[in-house]
């Protein structure tokens, strides 16, 4: 996001200001012109000037309510972007089954409602390919899962699959957590976003803010 090209460029009340200035500078020339040559004997009805010029200065009125709206949004998305440097190298969780891979490791937490007789976690690409496949926990609750990805697997960002059954076949139903390190913060259509191992998250969506810890490889 460019600040300063943003920052600079006209708002839409502005432009709508020196476009009503223009308007007004026209109005005034015709008016002065309509005076010098009016009957009269017949002189124009001055209630309809009023009327023009009371409605221009609604219109005026609108846009300046119109900038002050813009200078507030303005400094709402500002003390908003300010607010979100604290998250910055914090490790935070949120619900999604897509996650960034930094360094050869990518971090989910998965939870089981209730016990399972057979749990199945699947790592697949942003293609849907599976690259890797193991068997989890199968105990109700929460439960963290490291993926430790073949030398050379490039960053980016990978999904977790669950498939976990009872022993008679009955689903159990399951929540997948992202797990990363806030890399940066971007902001996107007006919402401030966290880069989080180069997946954006809005900040409302953030479940839990921890001191960020360095990655370790470990078994599911």
């Amino acid at each position: 996001m460019d600040v300063t090209a943003a920052a600079t460029a006209p708002s839409v009340a502005t432009k709508s200001g020196a476009k009503l200035a223009k308007n007004f500078d026209q109005f005034l020339t015709l008016l002065t012109t309509q005076l010098q040559f009016q009957d009269p004997l017949n002189p124009v009805d001055s209630s309809k000037f009023t009327d023009q010029l009371v409605s221009f200065s609604q219109v005026e009125q609108s846009i300046n309510t119109n900038k002050n709206l813009e200078n507030l949004i303005s400094q709402t998305k500002v003390a908003a972007m300010s607010n979100a440097v604290g998250y910055l190298g914090t490790d935070v969780t949120t619900e999604t089954n897509r996650t960034g891979l930094r360094n050869g490791v990518a971090k989910w937490q998965y939870n089981l409602q209730s016990n399972a007789d057979k749990t199945t976690l699947t790592v697949q690409d942003s293609t849907g390919k599976v690259l890797y496949e193991a068997v989890g926990n199968n105990k109700a609750g929460l439960h963290d899962f490291v993926w430790n990805a073949p030398a050379n697997t490039p960053d980016g960002i990978y999904k977790l699959a669950i498939s976990a059954q009872t022993a008679s076949g009955t689903d159990v139903q399951t929540a997948i957590f992202s797990k990363g390190t806030v890399e940066s913060i971007e902001t996107l259509n007006g919402e401030v976003n966290l880069s989080v191992n180069g997946l954006l998250i809005p900040i409302k969506d953030i479940q839990t803010v921890k001191p960020s810890t360095l990655s370790q490889k470990s078994p599911v």
